[in-house]
């Protein structure tokens, strides 16, 4: 049985990971994993390093962020607004440009402290795209921390 890191952050994750690339994916086949995924925080700066590096050394690379979710659209700047985080992974070619397209709205028209998606760019550019709970600062960890099971 083999095991996939599906969420992964690097030194591009300023704060937060501190991993740089080709270590990333030395550790991964030196561990015996067929595929491991970077999801840096917000942006997509270290994608095609990491492809490059992966496909070096035979392992799969997926291709993802971590994405900065606002409740309120990406235009507030509501200073009180919610932000959880939500991981983003591209399933093929259409779901990297999807992912490329998202994440430079977000920096262009979403950007408030950080760059923000809002659900309507999660629908207009979904296909192609799978999205997992994420960590405890994603919209569903923090429900059910909150005592919301609805």
């Amino acid at each position: 049985m083999s095991f996939v890191h599906l969420h992964v952050h690097s030194c591009y994750s300023l704060l937060d990971g501190a991993i740089r690339l080709n270590d990333l994916v030395k550790t991964a086949k030196d561990m015996g994993m067929p595929a491991v995924a970077l999801t840096d925080h917000g942006q997509m700066f270290g994608l095609w390093k990491f492809f490059a590096e992966a496909k070096k050394v035979g392992i799969k690379p997926i291709l993802g962020v971590e994405a900065y979710v606002t409740t309120l659209g990406r235009a507030s700047r509501d200073k009180n607004e919610t932000r959880h985080h939500l991981t983003l992974l591209a399933q093929n070619l259409t779901g990297y440009h999807n992912l490329c397209r998202m994440i430079s709205l977000a920096n262009i028209e979403g950007f408030y402290y950080k760059p923000r998606v809002d659900y309507e760019l999660l629908s207009r550019y979904s296909e192609g795209v799978f999205a997992l709970s994420g960590c405890m600062q994603g919209e569903v960890p923090m429900a059910v921390l909150s005592g919301n099971k609805a």
